[in-house]
């Protein structure tokens, strides 16, 4: 068969040219796993040994479907013998052969994540230290974040910079805790996921007939998605590759968006300086989405200093210009998409499946999930848990529902240990079985457990009433405070808020921001209800609520064709015919978290990653304002927006702007490690900007009855002066503005505020 017959003339050229250093620029959807898999098949045609291919990717699927195509190509003869999987498989399988070398014996034990936590666990409790503060996820990730980077617990120690990071996060002892993790797991005769890269190193280096033995045998070594790559597998694939330097790196700088997890794009950028005679072969045709699309996400991604030049077209159709709308408030923003996915829907032009909403942060789905269960629209949450099923929010629910029903047991079972409060899992079983045997809930044996025999020591039950005593103080504060201010005090006074505060890992900051929403949610719904005409909300309508929806999402799982809902990071890799792409706000996208210019990088190519994911249609949307610790806040458009060339967007409406442009987010010159761009240059302008977007470009002040500076009187607020009355094109509801003289602003739903001229 002619492997060659089927590639475009660059990806031709990638797949054959074999020796020698080798950096394929992969652009969006332009075949990049075709072509690894494709030369590998055509090294094996050429007569190459199976055996003596390496090549490296980051997920087992994708080494499981790249041997299955090569197997399709040239039958499974020589390509079952391929060394071919995950960093981590493969540095397994090596290490099983020379194990006692590092002092493990052959058959070492893997420990996964879980395994991790619990012993560090154990340490931090035989070292007496408080488990609120050592969380055995944040002591983890500061141990992995060391090993990725070669330090030893004695360099940690050593290290003045980490030091004084631990100070900052009260983890005094977290030298002592790494020193006494990696001895109990040599005991234990094992290794964590980091250990079996930072071992197969400490292997080749340390043992020069291991390390010659497996250069010899690999004579080509491949390896995807480079970009993603962190230090030590940078370090394991440049020796393994010397001395023929047969090596070939496919990866796409523009899509480097996990340095959260350690990834380093200068592994690819520097790549030509590594091997100064490399050869550099782009793949800049997009197979996967329209001309526009392609020629927006060029032009927002050379606004990058630190890049390798490329020019990626498209030879589809022209296509739909990119839709950008703001909305009023982040509410109406999950309506206007909602909608917009109930009339594409109705048309019948696209399936549900075809569709994607793409978010910055997790806790963004909140809402969409809201808007999309009113409409009947099925959905996903892809890589990730629904809103009202993650455990911060079930934990959260817990403390309102045993606040409103002191005999729900499985409520008082999930808050009891969380945030810890020494009240355990055997003396829990002990207030179960004694509640079982007296007929009473769990709560009522807690207030006195002296009444039933409870055989629990004295400080035991003192810790058991006070936790009880907390829970009675909540129960009667839940009829005399509204929904969202009980909320606020009861996360508060039990320290779920403030245990959150503590884990300053990514997943414990987007659990603090699943937190946050929540209470959001229940200021919205509070605000909701005043709206129209209840002056009171109890916690209690507010549950009740939340069961409707859960049940809810218990009926989609039956349904095959949904929306999808997801990051943008879970959205690498994927495509879909239409694409939305919300919550395109300062401090939002880009993350309140990226203040640094290399950050403020990052932070673009993630959006680059977000508009390449769309074949056919882009939908882009913002919110002027949004719910931020219980208060609504103005938003800034992201300084992004501006980085898209406006030929491309198709603008709801057009009105003259009245905003400068974001000349305060210029980068600084000085950025990182100078990385020359390629001699290259763009064949078609891409960074022309007629005028910035603000918040008046899409939508302006309509004619209304309600002009500005009218006093008027709502039966909630009372009186106030109207600001502003505003279209929403895509809602198709009118908002107005209201300075109230109590209350503050308020922006509310023209056709259900029932105002009255004052």
């Amino acid at each position: 068969m002619d492997l060659l017959s089927s590639l475009n003339d660059s990806q031709r050229a990638a797949v054959t040219h074999t020796e020698g250093p080798t950096l394929i620029v992969a652009g969006a959807g332009s075949g990049k796993t075709r072509v690894l898999t494709y030369r590998i098949a055509y090294l094996l045609q050429q007569g190459v040994p199976a055996g003596s291919i390496l090549a490296l990717t980051f997920t087992n699927k994708a080494a499981r479907e790249m041997k299955e195509r090569i197997i399709r190509l040239v039958g499974n003869t020589e390509a079952r013998y391929l060394m071919m999987g995950t960093f981590h498989s493969v540095c397994t399988r090596l290490l099983r052969r020379d194990a006692e070398r590092l002092g493990y014996t052959r058959d070492f034990t893997i420990y996964d994540t879980p395994d991790s936590k619990s012993l560090l666990k154990a340490i931090c409790k035989e070292n007496g230290l408080d488990d609120k503060v050592y969380k055995p996820a944040n002591v983890l990730s500061r141990i992995s974040m060391a090993k990725n980077n070669l330090i030893s617990p004695a360099q940690y120690g050593a290290n003045r910079e980490l030091q004084r990071q631990d100070r900052e996060a009260r983890m005094y002892e977290l030298t002592t805790i790494y020193e006494q993790y990696q001895l109990r797991l040599k005991a234990a005769n094992a290794m964590d996921f980091d250990d079996l890269l930072l071992n197969m190193l400490r292997l080749i280096d340390q043992h020069a007939d291991i390390r010659e033995q497996l250069q010899h045998l690999f004579r080509y070594v491949l390896v995807d998605e480079y970009q993603d790559t962190n230090y030590v597998q940078y370090l394991l694939v440049s020796r393994l590759a010397e001395p023929q330097q047969n090596i070939c790196v496919v990866g796409d700088d523009a899509q480097s968006i996990y340095s959260f997890r350690g990834a380093d794009i200068r592994n690819i950028l520097n790549f030509r300086q590594q091997y100064a005679d490399a050869r550099i072969f782009k793949l800049e045709r997009n197979y996967r989405s329209t001309q526009n699309i392609v020629n927006a996400a060029n032009s927002l991604i050379h606004k990058n200093i630190h890049q390798i030049e490329k020019q990626v077209y498209s030879e589809k159709e022209e296509g739909a210009p990119l839709h950008l709308q703001a909305y009023m408030d982040d509410r109406a923003e999950a309506e206007g998409v909602a909608q917009i996915i109930a009339k594409i829907k109705s048309a019948r032009t696209h399936a549900l499946d075809d569709m994607t909403v793409l978010y910055r942060t997790n806790a963004q789905s909140r809402a969409f999930e809201g808007e999309l269960r009113k409409r009947n629209i099925p959905y996903r949450i892809y890589g990730g848990t629904s809103f009202y099923q993650r455990k911060e929010i079930k934990d959260a629910l817990g403390y309102f529902r045993i606040a409103v029903n002191p005999r729900d047991n499985e409520a008082l079972l999930r808050i009891v240990s969380f945030p810890g409060r020494g009240i355990g899992e055997t003396t829990m079983k002990k207030v179960a079985a004694n509640a079982i045997e007296h007929h009473r809930a769990y709560l009522t044996i807690m207030r006195a457990p002296e009444e039933t025999g409870l055989e629990v020591s004295a400080a035991t039950q003192k810790k058991i009433r006070a936790f009880a005593q907390q829970m009675d103080d909540l129960a009667s504060l839940s009829e005399t405070m509204d929904a969202y201010t009980f909320a606020e005090h009861t996360l508060r006074t039990t320290g779920v808020t403030t245990a959150l505060a503590l884990d300053t890992t990514p997943e414990g900051i987007d659990r603090a921001q699943n937190v946050q929403e929540l209470l959001n949610a229940i200021r919205e719904f509070v605000a909701m209800r005043q709206e129209e005409g209840i002056d009171f909300t109890p916690i209690t309508d507010f549950l009740s609520e939340v069961s409707l929806q859960t049940d809810q999402d218990e009926n989609l799982e039956d349904t095959t064709e949904r929306v999808t809902l997801m990051t943008v990071h879970a959205a690498k890799g994927l495509e879909f015919p239409v694409v939305f792409i919300v919550g395109l706000e300062e401090n939002l996208f880009p993350s309140q978290f990226c203040v640094s210019a290399k950050e403020i990088e990052e932070e673009r190519r993630l959006l680059y990653v977000a508009i390449t994911r769309a074949m056919e249609q882009c939908y882009l949307s913002y919110a002027r304002q949004r719910f931020r610790n219980g208060q609504m806040a103005f938003n800034s458009p992201s300084r992004f927006l501006n980085d898209i060339d406006r030929r491309y967007f198709d603008f709801q409406r057009s009105s003259a702007p009245t905003q400068p442009r974001f000349t305060n987010y210029s980068r600084p010159a000085n950025f990182g490690t100078p990385v020359s761009r390629d001699t290259e240059k763009p064949t078609s302008p891409v960074t022309h900007h007629p005028s910035p977007i603000t918040n008046e470009t899409l939508t302006g002040p309509i004619p209304s009855v309600w002009a500005e500076g009218t006093r008027v009187s709502h039966r909630v607020f009372g009186l106030g002066t109207v600001s502003r009355v505003y279209r929403d094109e895509v809602t198709e509801n009118d908002k107005i503005e209201i300075a109230f003289d109590t209350v503050g602003t308020k922006t509310l739903l023209l056709s259900h505020a029932k105002l009255e001229k004052a």
